[in-house]
């Protein structure tokens, strides 16, 4: 099959579909694979790499989409994208259309089968393909929700880990999954009290695991809007898989909130589990509403692209192996993929999408 991997251009996206290494899996494979000039630059590999593992280079992307059958890419495609998509191609990447009806329909309309990375899932229930994205994208909420509450940055100038002397910063978690899991364990090991909701008793357990300064508490809403208002940072980390996240946290409790706290909503691919979510990029990835500071950038992981995309292409290369051998058979003939798919031939093929394009 012919594979290509084009350049990124959602703002600030540095990381790669595939890196040199994947690519020359594919290549001994059998197959074609084609890069777009550039397409590894930020995430650390230049072309020459690539050459080396034996991939065609195209000088821009209408020559790489219109040589290539499987397109493999990281974020859902933009207008720069859209224009070269054909209705023959096999799109392979994440796409997060419960939150954005408006890419759903261009899909629709153009007829392509598209395979989306965040509902690719095993018979264990288990994400493999979002997984890595989503460890990469816990530790950072610790990361960047810390820098934010200092005060140049607005916050309300606090040392998330205190200090002799000093309290301890206060980290709300809502969802223990990957990427909650994460974030929590980065906010124990600064010395941060605090708190994960989440409805499954083992996931509270492996929370309270982390050390006695982590509590897992079932997510009961007077529970929620107690720790809320008692947070210094605030993390949303719910996924309903394929579907659009449920708003956990409202207006009112980020309300309650003291001025210059801090929220980081890693659900906003899927629309967000906080109300005062809204979507934002790197170019401006900070706001503040009712008082608190939100960052809520729809690629997060964008901002550490060497090490996503490598986490990326080790996640990814099986898979694109099993759609590259066989195709649209591959497709059929493998469960995970087949839960991946979200539309094909200008139909809605995701159970969970069938609400957002009801009136398609």
């Amino acid at each position: 099959m012919r594979i290509g991997v084009p350049r990124e251009i959602k703002p600030l996206e540095g990381r790669v579909g595939l890196v040199p290494a994947a690519c020359s899996s594919l290549v001994a494979a059998g197959h074609e694979v084609f890069v777009e000039r550039g397409a590894g630059l930020a995430s650390g590999y230049d072309d020459d790499a690539y050459r080396d593992a034996g991939v065609t280079l195209c000088d821009d992307a209408a020559s790489l989409y219109g040589r290539a059958e499987l397109i493999v890419k990281v974020k859902e495609p933009v207008e720069g994208d859209l224009r070269y998509l054909r209705a023959d191609h096999l799109l392979f990447g994440y796409l997060h259309l419960a939150a954005n009806p408006g890419l759903l329909r261009r899909l629709l309309d153009i007829g392509l089968t598209a395979v989306a990375f965040e509902t690719v899932q095993e018979a264990d229930g288990s994400l493999p393909l979002l997984a890595p994205m989503s460890d990469i994208a816990g530790r950072l909420s610790i990361q960047l929700g810390t820098h934010l509450l200092h005060r140049p940055q607005g916050g309300k100038g606090l040392l998330l880990g205190g200090l002799p002397g000093a309290e301890r910063g206060r980290v709300v978690v809502i969802g223990a999954g990957t990427a909650g899991g994460n974030a929590a364990r980065y906010a124990a090991a600064v010395g941060a009290e605090v708190t994960v909701f989440d409805r499954k008793r083992d996931k509270l357990l492996a929370m309270r695991a982390l050390g006695g300064n982590v509590t897992g508490l079932f997510p009961y809403p007077d529970a929620i809007d107690e720790a809320v208002a008692a947070a210094d940072l605030v993390v949303g980390a719910v996924l309903v898989p394929g579907a659009r996240a449920p708003h956990v946290v409202s207006r009112a409790q980020v309300r309650a909130m003291q001025p210059g706290g801090v929220i980081v909503d890693i659900s906003v691919d899927q629309g967000g589990c906080i109300e005062t979510t809204r979507p934002t990029d790197y170019r401006d990835p900070a706001y503040v509403e009712e008082g608190v500071l939100h960052l809520a950038v729809t690629n997060l992981p964008g901002a550490v692209p060497r090490s996503a995309s490598q986490a990326l292409s080790a996640a990814i290369t099986p898979y694109v192996l099993a759609l590259a051998e066989r195709g649209g058979a591959g497709l059929e003939a493998h469960p995970a993929l087949r839960h991946g798919l979200n539309v094909a031939a200008g139909e809605i093929r995701l159970p969970a999408l069938k609400t957002v394009g009801q009136d398609y």
